[in-house]
């Protein structure tokens, strides 16, 4: 068996990683790559493989650094089954549609300066037809039901396990047949955390042969996920005393839904007061909205609050806003409010107006509560934080940092080094031949590779994109 590190490589987005078995080749995730702008581009357009051959894909989860290129697979000639979880498959329904429509609008604004320079117009990396293409492809399977994929003549068996990241995400064990001998290869996707609100916890997806692990903070240690309350209400009582707003970039998966599920019950106690809460993102109302019919991936605090009558997804505070012309007015609002808006590495979408809007004026708090990768402007906005009045690039003008910059990573959904070193520890490091860090940044990843050899896994590899490795 071959694995080609296809993207996720010493960087966390662009999640591709491709299986050669018997001949026959497989995909696991299809992510879009993000960052710096014009190489993202280039990346996103290329495979390091022709989908022509691909005999499936089989998908962790449904983020756009997971899923995204999805469409532009099915735009190059691939035409054989994804296999997901019944959550991630309609979760990508609705997140695909919004990516290219986001492709499309962008092309539109390229186009017009292209076409007043006489320059070449260019295309939308896809349309809505390649999405539509794409989600005819999906066949869903429930976690913890062993199944045979098509194409490799029940020599591929795949598992799918709770991952505890969003909605829906599985870590992935294969159980490979290759020329009599069988080897169990596991990919975790994107591993969750304990105790973390709404979901269940992270499954063991049982020992391995060899397996391909998520690194993001694979040297950094979070505050435990059950001080997130907390630490929201103090950040809230804070910047209502100032008198000022709070912006909140988050993604409209996952992170959306666990701050709205903190602020229902900090409502319920009366531990902050009742400012108008406003979750201005289309894709995040109709996320919410898959949150709710999928219940089984509730965990048992979350599972209590349903059925006790509380509204955790929503309250009469909290208002989910579509019209563009309603997030417009939000800009009028004289009294403080939380606005969380979209994309969550404030990359694009509807959080840059209210950045633009807020960032100057230190009454106010921009609140992170997620990643943000390198070369995007929340990245930026984290490097900020300790210098009030920072220029920060927002369509194309500066704008004065001068809002307080908080960062509230016990919001992460990404486990922490010790978290990962939990998960690791349920391994039989005996059985486990050898592990390969991807899906983080390589300081991440080499201070996770020595972590490691104190649990007696020695053998870690980092690879590179475009690296294939024969196992």
């Amino acid at each position: 068996m071959k694995i080609k590190f296809c993207g996720a490589a010493q960087t966390v987005t662009g999640s591709q990683h491709l299986l050669e078995i018997n001949g026959k080749k497989l995909l696991l995730d299809c992510g879009m790559f993000q960052g710096i702008r014009e190489e993202s581009f280039k990346m996103n357009r290329k495979f390091l493989f022709n989908p022509e051959e691909l005999s499936c894909v089989v998908l962790s989860h449904a983020h756009i650094d997971h899923s995204g290129n999805l469409p532009t697979l099915s735009r190059k000639g691939f035409e054989e089954s994804v296999y997901s979880t019944a959550a991630t498959r309609d979760l990508c329904s609705i997140m695909l549609q919004d990516s290219a429509y986001i492709q499309e609008r962008d092309i539109e604004y390229v186009n017009r300066k292209r076409r007043r320079k006489g320059e070449p117009l260019f295309n939308p990396l896809y349309t809505m037809d390649d999405v539509r293409n794409i989600m005819s492809k999906f066949k869903s399977m429930p976690y913890r039901r062993r199944f045979f994929i098509e194409g490799f003549e029940n020599k591929v068996a795949v598992t799918f396990h709770d991952a505890g990241h969003i909605l829906g995400s599985a870590t992935i064990a294969l159980d490979i047949n290759e020329n009599g001998k069988t080897t169990r290869l596991g990919f975790t996707g994107d591993l969750g955390r304990f105790n973390l609100p709404i979901l269940k916890d992270p499954e063991f997806m049982g020992n391995v042969d060899y397996l391909l692990s998520e690194s993001t903070y694979g040297g950094r240690v979070h505050e435990k996920a059950e001080v997130m309350e907390k630490q929201l209400q103090d950040v809230m009582n804070e910047t209502i005393e100032r008198g000022g707003n709070i912006i909140v970039p988050a993604f409209s998966v996952g992170r959306t839904q666990e701050i709205v599920y903190a602020l229902s019950k900090l409502f319920a106690k009366q531990a902050v007061p009742q400012i108008p809460i406003f979750v201005d993102s289309p894709l995040s109302v109709n996320a919410t909205d898959i949150y709710r019919i999928h219940m089984e991936c509730f965990d048992e605090e979350a599972s209590k609050l349903v059925s006790e009558g509380i509204h955790i997804l929503g309250s009469d505070t909290i208002t989910y806003i579509k019209d563009v012309a309603e997030s417009k007015k939000l800009n009028t609002l004289k009294e403080p409010c939380m606005i969380i808006s979209a994309s969550g590495m404030c990359e694009a979408g509807r959080i840059l107006h209210h950045l633009k809007n807020n960032i100057t004026n230190e009454k106010n708090t921009i609140l992170i509560i997620g990643f943000m990768a390198e070369h995007t402007l929340g990245r930026r906005l984290v490097e900020a934080r300790h210098e009030p009045g920072t220029l920060i690039k927002i369509f194309g003008d500066k704008y004065k940092a001068n809002a307080k910059i908080r960062i509230l990573n016990s919001f992460s959904a990404h486990a922490d080094k010790n978290e990962l070193l939990d998960y690791y520890r349920q391994f039989d490091e005996k059985k486990l031949k050898k592990v390969f860090l991807v899906h983080g940044e390589l300081d991440q990843q080499e201070m996770l590779r020595d972590s490691l050899k104190e649990l007696n896994i020695c053998k870690v590899d980092i690879p590179i994109r475009g690296e294939v490795k024969e196992v």
